[in-house]
């Protein structure tokens, strides 16, 4: 009885610590977890990417992501986010509209998200989640971006 009593305890105590790790979507519930590659699709040379070889230039992506991605160079290191309002259940009016380092969605309250600040709202935006990151690699003008 007693014994029972312990491993009771004990399956209580494992069960009750464990928690979900999943980091990947920045905490919102809205955008699904979508794994996606680009493998070699985003070369800098190319005419379609070639903003990518000046400081501030972005490149959206459709097909990748839930909505599609943007791409941006600071001038040193590339960042690729969700271009899906993470404070939105995903509506027509939820896709982010990207005009140089700005992502803003075309909803009533035109949240608006600082795509050269890391994804973080602007000042007046009354959210609780940052732009959805995605992870990107950068090998000479080979730019990889993915979700696994």
């Amino acid at each position: 009885m007693l014994r029972s009593l312990y491993t009771l305890i004990l399956c209580s105590v494992i069960l009750f610590s464990c928690h979900n790790n999943n980091d990947d979507d920045n905490g919102s519930n809205f955008i699904p977890d979508i794994t996606f590659d680009t493998a070699n699709t985003i070369n800098t040379t190319l005419p379609q990417y070639n903003d990518l070889e000046f400081p501030g230039g972005t490149v959206v992506l459709n097909g990748y992501g839930y909505n599609g991605i943007v791409v941006y160079y600071t001038g040193n290191q590339y960042y690729a986010f969700e271009i899906t309002d993470p404070n939105h259940v995903p509506t027509n009016c939820s896709v982010l509209t990207i005009e140089g380092g700005i992502a803003t969605c075309g909803c009533d309250d035109a949240n608006s998200y600082s795509i050269a600040g890391g994804g973080v709202p602007f000042d007046g935006t009354d959210v609780q989640f940052s732009l959805k990151p995605y992870f990107v690699e950068a090998n000479g003008n080979v730019i990889r971006v993915y979700n696994n």
